[in-house]
Formats: C-alpha cells, sequence, structure tokens
C-alpha cells in the first residue's frame, strides 16, 4: 500500500509499505480522511519525538521512519475472525491510542482501571509514538479502537472526532477538579466563572468556544485573544468577544471588560511561550488555568514566578483520554462523535484546506498551515490497497 512517510526532519516522501493484516480481534480500515494537527506538525519539523524505547529515549527518524496522522475517519475493509459488531463497509472514526482494553490485557493497569486511558502503562499511539499512522492507504486496529458512525457523516467532518474528544476530556477534568471557581456543574467553593478568557482560535480553541456555550452552557463573558482575522470571526460566529492582541493589549481588554475583576478562567489553546508569559495579567487570583495547548518554547521557568504568586488551580489534561463503553469502545470518542452528529459542535466549518490524495501530503506540511485563511487542513484518500 502506499504511505506518506516521514523519513526524517522536515522531508515526507511517498513509498510503498507492507499492507497490514487483521488479526482476530483487528479490523482492517481504509482511511478516508486525516485531520493535519499541530502535533503532526511539531514532529515533521523536528521540534519533537515521540517515538521512544524502553529507556525512554527518542528513536532517531533515520533508525525507524515514522507514518503520521492520528485523526483518522475511514471504512472498514476487513474484519477479524473474533469481530462480531463491526463488517465490511461500515464507516468509523479511530480511537489512535493502543490501552490494556485495546489489548484485552487483565487485568487493566489502574490508569486504565480508572478511565484514564492515556495515561496507562503501555500507552501507545499511531501516528505519533511510532506506530503507523493515517497518511496512509490502510490501518490496522483493534476492532474495539473503531467507533462506527450512525449518521450520513462526510469523513472529512468524522476526522475530526480526535480533536473535539480531546476537548470533551479536558472539560471533564475541568468539572470534576475543585477550584475557587467553577462552571455550572463543577466544584467551586468561591462562586460561580462568569468570566472566561481562551488564548488562542485555533481549530482547539474555537472547539472550546463552542463546548463552553453549546455543551455546557456557560453563558458568562468570554473573550478570545486571536492575531488570525479569519479565527476571530470564527469564534465570534460561535458566541465569543474577540481580542486583536497586534491592536490592543489583551491585558488591558481583560481588565475593562471584568471591570478589573480578570478572569476566573483561562484556557491556553496557543502553545506560544508569549502567551503563556501574559497569563497573570489575565485572571484573577486563584483562577483556574487549563494549559490546554503544549510547546510553550521561547521563555525560561522564570515565567512561572509571577503565575504561582496567584495561587492558580493549574489544570494539564492530555488527550481524548476516558473510560469504556459496555462494548470496550472509548466513552470520549462516542460523546464527541455524538455532538457533531447531532450538530451541537460545529466542525466543518473548521477545515479551510482539503488535500485530495497521499500525493498531497508534502504539500500539506510544506507551510501552507501559515497562511492567513488557514484553520484546519484534512487528507482525503479514497485509494484501495496496491
Amino acid at each position: 500500500m502506499k504511505a506518506a512517510v516521514l523519513v526524517q526532519p522536515g522531508q515526507i516522501e511517498l513509498r510503498d509499505v507492507p499492507c497490514p493484516a487483521p488479526g482476530p480481534r483487528d479490523v482492517l480500515v481504509r482511511v478516508t480522511a486525516v485531520g493535519l494537527c499541530g502535533t503532526d506538525l511539531h514532529i515533521f519539523a523536528g521540534h519533537v519525538n515521540y517515538n521512544r524505547d524502553r529507556r525512554g529515549r527518542a528513536i532517531p527518524l533515520r533508525d525507524e521512519a515514522q507514518i503520521l496522522g492520528h485523526e483518522i475517519a475511514g471504512v472498514v475493509e476487513e474484519a477479524g475472525d473474533a469481530v462480531d459488531d463491526l463488517g465490511a463497509g461500515d464507516r468509523v472514526v479511530v480511537d489512535q491510542g493502543r490501552n490494556c482494553v485495546s489489548a484485552a490485557r487483565s487485568p487493566a493497569c489502574e490508569y486504565c482501571a480508572s478511565g484514564d486511558s492515556h495515561q496507562c502503562e503501555f500507552y501507545r499511539e499511531h501516528g505519533i509514538t511510532g506506530l503507523p499512522g493515517g497518511f496512509a492507504e490502510y490501518l490496522t486496529i483493534p476492532a474495539v479502537n473503531a467507533v462506527r458512525t450512525d449518521a450520513d457523516l462526510d469523513a472529512v467532518t468524522a476526522a475530526l472526532t480526535e480533536p473535539l474528544g480531546c476537548v470533551v476530556h479536558s472539560a471533564d477534568v475541568l468539572l470534576r477538579t475543585p477550584a475557587r471557581y467553577a462552571l455550572e456543574g463543577g466544584r467551586g467553593t468561591g462562586g460561580k466563572v462568569r468570566h472566561a478568557v481562551i488564548c488562542g482560535a485555533g481549530p482547539a480553541g474555537l472547539l472550546w468556544v463552542q463546548y463552553l456555550r453549546n455543551v455546557l452552557g456557560y453563558d458568562g463573558l468570554l473573550l478570545v485573544s486571536e492575531p488570525a482575522a479569519v479565527k476571530r470571526a470564527l469564534a465570534q460566529r460561535f458566541g465569543a468577544d474577540t481580542i486583536d492582541p497586534g491592536a490592543s493589549d489583551p491585558a488591558e481588554v481583560v481588565h475593562e471588560r471584568t471591570h478589573g475583576r480578570g478572569a476566573e478562567l483561562l484556557i491556553e489553546a496557543t502553545g506560544s511561550g508569549r502567551a503563556f508569559a501574559a497569563i497573570p495579567g489575565l485572571v484573577r487570583k486563584q483562577a483556574t488555568v487549563v494549559l490546554y495547548g503544549h510547546g510553550h518554547a521561547g521563555v525560561d521557568l522564570s515565567v512561572l514566578s509571577p503565575l504561582q504568586f496567584l495561587e492558580p488551580t493549574l489544570l494539564t489534561p492530555v488527550g481524548a483520554s476516558g473510560g469504556f463503553e459496555g462494548d470496550g469502545r472509548p466513552s470520549t470518542y462516542v460523546r464527541a462523535l455524538r455532538l457533531i452528529e447531532r450538530g451541537q459542535v460545529d466542525v466543518a466549518t473548521l477545515i479551510t484546506h482539503r488535500y485530495p490524495s497521499l500525493d498531497a501530503v508534502p504539500r500539506a506540511f510544506a507551510g501552507e498551515h501559515s497562511a492567513a485563511d488557514y484553520v484546519k487542513g484534512v487528507l482525503t484518500c479514497a485509494s484501495r490497497c496496491s
């Protein structure tokens, strides 16, 4: 089969690789759409490498090339002999994470047993930690990692189940963590969140806006700081007020809009070191700060001091973690997919760039994500196995 293979930082080649055969508990999925995530871009650029050996050392790409892509939708081509709830032709979205339930491991590790599947003792991820990802014609996964789509969703839209699942998990962490200020349904000791700030209106920030408004029912002030006009327009469309940090100081705007109070909740969705350093000027003492973005390069640890003095509740949720349905499917993915199917969260509007084949993958990574009109890119692939 064909696959787009990352052979060294900044270089992707289209190659023939073995077409995987499913085991008894597996399904062979023909990939139909894959979202392009910021994590893919960081790995491509050589900023990070999550493919590690048993001692935690990064395995160089020259030793193990990688197939990226973890926001995956597809169609079941073949099911293993022990699979009785999926068959050829079923359209699915993929949980790229391998955990105890995926492996039918008994007893499950303490993290899978508590519903924290992303922290599984044996966790690995397709497209991130060295397992082959979705930038290929086919992918073989445990059947319990495939969630059937029940509505007539476009594959490109269905592929965004994974990023929404990450927001679902993060919101769950936010609601169950005791803090001074809480959203409706949360555990607060000093009152409700009335002023919230989101740093960044990329796909993550825009999903957060919708989740707060449409799912959690938050009706307080919601400010989004974002330099790109097209993203600010989407944030406004989804129910937020916006700040252009190139035209106004976000701290001054937040101070004015909150009458000097500051935000009780801040979601950092940029991964920017500069944005992290600005957080103390945006929040109230003992606010809750969700560190959703990753990276934060360009600053040193001294930026923590002004934030620590405010005694915030710092949350660092990762991935689309969660428990499991009765059939072993990942609950977070099921919930995210149903939100998309019901139209409660609009992911289709975020997709600004579509790439029609694996041949276009190198172009997708070549810099278009930096364009002013770019929000989210998705690859489509309808090829058959070579």
